[in-house]
């Protein structure tokens, strides 16, 4: 996988179509499978039966992304599913470092998220517990929103932290990623991108090569 890891979100494909979709991204690191259960976030999406059918068909590994409660109960299953990357949020979580190792048992890597209102302190001192950590640059719940840069001193603050311990973790960014505001994120310590619209909005394979390009160019 490259450095600059470009994941198109599935929440800008056409759902009706999602096996021409998916092969649409297979120059794609990997494919941003959004779970939303209508509690923990205003919209619903999908669950496990249909993410087993996206693991089956999808020429990408899959990187999950659960906006759902109660993740201590339900993340699991999705690295069991064969998900590559399982990401829950810390905020439906009581106790992500028990979930993580679970997830990481299983055989998926483990990721959190935080909403742009989560602190990022108390977990900056547990990231050799984690293999990503994703700073929301929307309020999750829906696609299409505007970035907000006023996260990159929380994505800092997690590149600081990674560097200080020298580890391999993951930065990710999700939300109102495009070629114009990528390279913000970047410069702030993000290797991994989520971008619906900005993938599925025009040809996915120029999109990702454009989305790619204007990381590098920021990247550390």
């Amino acid at each position: 996988m490259t450095a600059q890891r470009i994941n198109p979100s599935i929440l800008s494909a056409d759902f009706v179509n999602l096996q021409a979709e998916l092969e649409a991204i297979r120059t794609a690191d990997l494919v941003h499978v959004d779970v939303m259960d209508n509690h923990f976030v205003p919209n619903l999406t999908m669950g496990p039966p249909i993410v087993e059918r996206i693991q089956a068909v999808s020429p990408v590994p899959l990187d999950m992304h659960l906006m759902i409660s109660d993740a201590d109960r339900w993340a699991p299953g999705y690295a069991e599913l064969g998900a590559f990357s399982v990401t829950f949020h810390v905020e439906a979580s009581t106790d992500p470092v028990t979930l993580a190792r679970k997830i990481r048992d299983i055989g998926a890597r483990a990721g959190i998220a935080l909403k742009p209102g989560t602190d990022p302190e108390p977990y900056l001192e547990l990231l050799p517990e984690f293999d990503q950590v994703l700073v929301m640059t929307v309020e999750p719940g829906f696609g299409g929103q505007s970035f907000m840069p006023d996260m990159m001193p929380k994505l800092r603050r997690f590149a600081e932290a990674r560097a200080k311990h020298g580890l391999d973790v993951w930065l990710q960014v999700d939300g109102g990623i495009t070629v114009d505001t990528i390279g913000i994120a970047a410069e702030a310590g993000a290797d991994t991108f989520v971008a619906g619209s900005a993938v599925y909005g025009g040809v996915p394979e120029e999109r990702i090569a454009d989305l790619r390009a204007a990381a590098a160019q920021h990247a550390h």
